[in-house]
């Protein structure tokens, strides 16, 4: 099974319940698993900067974030795959910081 079979047919990944020590990994494998233009929406209980970070040193210009919505305990947001990736992804876990 891989990381999109986790999707719905609304492309949500929620992950407000999964631990901080998986989090990461199992965000990454699911944008790793995406072919070029699909997308899914990452649901959770904080704005995910530390995420998007990573994204940015590890997928540079292959994909697109865009806010879906931001409450104070629940932020989702649209990330689509714009580009193929090249060489073999670093898929770590990642500490979700203080959060």
């Amino acid at each position: 099974m891989t990381a999109t079979t986790q999707l719905g047919p609304d492309r949500m990944l929620d992950v407000r319940e999964i631990p901080c020590s998986i989090k990461h990994g199992l965000i990454i494998q699911t944008f790793v698993d995406l072919a070029v233009g699909e997308h899914f929406i990452l649901r959770n209980g904080h704005d995910p900067v530390p995420l998007r970070y990573q994204f940015e040193a590890e997928f540079p210009g292959t994909f697109t974030w865009e806010d879906v919505h931001r409450l104070p305990d629940d932020v989702a947001v649209k990330i689509t795959k714009v580009g193929a990736l090249t060489g073999a992804p670093k898929v770590v876990p990642h500490s979700c910081g203080h959060h």
